[in-house]
């Protein structure tokens, strides 16, 4: 990993749920010295990627990403073309849905939105998606670029009990998922939480991300998993056709073999 990259890397440690962070968290987050934290941080700051707070001395993202977000917004408008798709999709199944977007080897969030249906709901409040143990974050290793699994066994932080942190059980998984083109992700990031991912395309024909449900694990059930997944992969088809993609075709054989035999089963209780 050359010096700009590690640079660069320390970005995606800030969020809204830490939009602040001092010298020394981020040495302990990144597993860096603090010389080398430190020089990484001016070199950001040289360019506005960074700033630090004069009131807390603590750094917080920089007012040069605002206007590359804005170019990049402007000029590829995806969460636009998302963002109608995920309020249906929350509507429809009481539950919090969100678009993940992959950039390089890292799987970022674009977008979400919350159901009202519900007091109590799940909250996306991280930027970066873990490859290993999210709904998300399964579904680019199961059909992203085949450099995502050795990124993805570098880093197989345990998160709760459910998380998959050895190679044999991660690759069961992504398995699992390209035999039913449906990712699910059992409490495997955060306690109480199930989440259940579909792949979305772009233009270009290679993945480009992935839109998901977040559920409160107490309200699922086998029959809140069918309306999720049905309604996901009508979402995963809108997106992909707004992003100016097109479905595999082996994945839509996949969806329809999953759901049919999931009507089957329901048919056969």
């Amino acid at each position: 990993m050359s010096s700009a990259t590690k640079a660069l890397t320390l970005l995606s440690y800030f969020s809204t749920a830490r939009p602040e962070i001092g010298l020394s968290q981020l040495c302990r987050i990144a597993e860096r010295d603090k010389a080398t934290t430190y020089r990484q941080l001016q070199a950001l700051e040289s360019v506005g990627f960074i700033e630090q707070n004069p009131a807390t001395k603590q750094y917080r993202l920089g007012p040069a990403l605002m206007q590359l977000a804005q170019v990049r917004e402007a000029t590829v408008p995806r969460k636009d073309g998302a963002k109608t798709v995920l309020r249906t999709l929350a509507d429809r199944t009481g539950e919090t849905a969100h678009v993940t977007v992959l950039s390089g080897t890292t799987l970022y969030g674009l977008c979400e939105c919350e159901s009202p249906h519900h007091g109590t709901r799940a909250v996306i409040d991280i930027n970066t998606f873990p490859l290993h143990a999210t709904a998300s974050g399964v579904c680019a290793l199961a059909f992203g670029p085949s450099n995502l699994h050795a990124v993805a066994l570098e880093n197989l932080d345990e998160f709760t009990a459910n998380t998959p942190t050895t190679e044999a059980k991660l690759s069961e998984l992504i398995e699992a998922v390209r035999e039913t083109g449906i990712s699910h992700s059992d409490q495997c990031y955060e306690i109480e939480i199930q989440g259940i991912a579909a792949p979305i395309f772009d233009h270009t024909g290679h993945l480009a991300g992935a839109v998901a449900v977040a559920c409160v694990a107490s309200r699922f059930t086998p029959e809140l998993a069918h309306t999720i997944k049905t309604e996901l992969l009508i979402a995963a088809r809108d997106i992909t056709h707004n992003w100016g993609g097109t479905i595999p075709r082996p994945i839509e054989q996949s969806w329809a073999k999953s759901l049919t035999k999931v009507t089957e089963q329901e048919t056969a209780s």
